[in-house]
């Protein structure tokens, strides 16, 4: 698998997405610790990613604490969940550095390796982002990143403080909005396009399924390396609580579609 400069670490392009962990959290330390074993070393993550009273962050501190050098464990804030609240989203500053500290404490470190923006709506973060720059002059955050954003949004953070990625929902068959001039942009200027939702509940289409036969591979193999094949700064980060699931993804990273399966994909 190629690599991608995030930031300070180079990345392998094929990362591990932590929110489905939680749904089986007896076999997620197998599944986080055979991950980083087949070089997975960037994982997504977050807070509110939880099942009952497991957290996906702190299945990840059990797994692989101490972390190695190049583990880059990304999150994100502005949704949140509290006992008072339940669901909600951050509006404040306060909020922010709430969810902030709760990140830290669970996974586990003094400063967080990226912190993404997540967003709702079509209006400005220009506030909410310059919250977290101010956490990331105090050292709680390296890197900052943005999430469910238009390309509006990436221009108006990037006004305001480096961003080393932006996270979309992207896939093969769901690829609405301006995602592809969104890639285009980030790719210019050396900042990681990660999408989500790439395999997830995808209804299989014929031309997906044909091509998966002619490698004998799974339709969501084709559609994770379609990802990988669309554009070099694309980090996929693929879930799932299945360690063969797991390996099944990996391997995604080797398979080598053709000019004419990728154009029929597009």
């Amino acid at each position: 698998m190629t690599t991608w400069q995030l930031g300070e670490v180079a990345v392998e392009r094929m990362g591990f997405g932590a929110m489905r962990i939680t749904a089986n959290p007896d076999q997620a330390i197998a599944v986080l610790r055979r991950a980083v074993e087949l070089g997975v070393n960037h994982l997504d993550t977050a807070a509110f990613y939880a099942s009952g009273k497991r957290f996906a962050s702190e299945l990840i501190r059990e797994a692989l604490a101490p972390y190695p050098a190049d583990l880059i464990i990304a999150t994100k804030v502005g949704p949140g969940t509290d006992a008072d609240r339940g669901f909600y989203n951050a509006t404040t500053a306060a909020e922010l550095r709430e969810q902030v500290e709760t990140n830290l404490l669970q996974v586990g470190v003094d400063c967080l390796d990226v912190v993404n923006l997540r967003i709702t709506g079509d209006g400005s973060l220009a506030e909410r982002f310059g919250w977290l720059v101010e956490l990331r002059d105090e050292g709680l955050i390296k890197q900052l990143g943005v999430s469910n954003v238009r390309l509006a949004h990436v221009e108006e953070a990037l006004a305001i403080a480096p961003i080393v990625c932006v996270q979309n929902s992207y896939a093969v068959d769901r690829r609405g909005g301006d995602e592809d001039a969104i890639i285009r942009f980030c790719a210019e200027r050396d900042i990681a396009y990660v999408p989500f939702g790439t395999i997830t509940g995808a209804d299989d289409s014929a031309a997906v399924d044909s091509i998966a036969a002619a490698h004998n591979a799974t339709p969501q193999q084709v559609r994770l390396a379609w990802t990988l094949h669309h554009s070099p700064n694309i980090l996929a980060i693929p879930g799932t609580s299945n360690v063969d699931h797991l390996e099944e993804n990996i391997a995604a990273g080797s398979l080598h579609l053709s000019p004419e399966e990728l154009a029929t994909l597009d």
